[in-house]
């Protein structure tokens, strides 16, 4: 009976724990004034929030003047981007970022990638965000850009992509993914 009771706390702990950390609410589109870098995001964004002022002077420029590489957006497609999640790590008082954010946005507006899988999260100059979702990641740098399917990790582009073009860099972790579930299946 001792051992039941124990068990029924422990079991009554954990419930409470579990619904007091589905109870908090993740922020989204908070916007700071810094003294050195004035207006930035920080913390889960979404896409809408950087055609606003004063993120839209680097982003809309960025983003309608990239040329985009149609060989590897069919490759995208080819290889299933839309079945995995995306998570990125930027910050906008960064020239990457400023750079490469748009750019990954014009991709996977081309291949119509579903927004519910995108989770953007806007980093201070220290790469630390309100979440602590940075610690998770491992975050060194930024723009960072991770794949993840099945919950585990397939890739990331930090920084700057190798190839120059960050749909090809994503065709490339896509291909060693691919591989890397084949030989999963066949060594079982």
């Amino acid at each position: 009976m001792k051992k039941i009771i124990t068990n029924l706390v422990v079991f009554s702990a954990l419930l409470m724990t579990v619904q007091q950390i589905s109870a908090q609410k993740v922020v989204v589109g908070r916007e700071v004034e810094t003294t050195s870098d004035g207006k930035m995001l920080l913390g889960n964004q979404l896409k809408e929030k950087f055609l606003e002022a004063p993120y839209a002077d680097w982003y809309v420029k960025e983003h309608d003047e990239y040329a985009l590489d149609q060989k590897a957006i069919s490759e995208l497609r080819k290889h299933k981007i839309n079945s995995y999640n995306i998570v990125v790590f930027m910050g906008t008082w960064c020239e990457d970022s400023h750079r490469d954010f748009p750019r990954l946005m014009k991709i996977l507006e081309e291949v119509k990638y579903p927004e519910s899988k995108l989770t953007i999260i806007a980093v201070n100059r220290k790469k630390e965000s309100p979440t602590g979702d940075e610690a998770r990641y491992n975050i060194q740098k930024v723009p960072t850009i991770i794949l993840e399917r099945y919950g585990k990790e397939a890739g990331r582009i930090i920084e700057m992509p190798t190839t120059g073009y960050i749909e090809r860099d994503l065709v490339e972790i896509l291909k060693k993914d691919d591989t890397s579930v084949i030989k999963e299946i066949f060594n079982k």
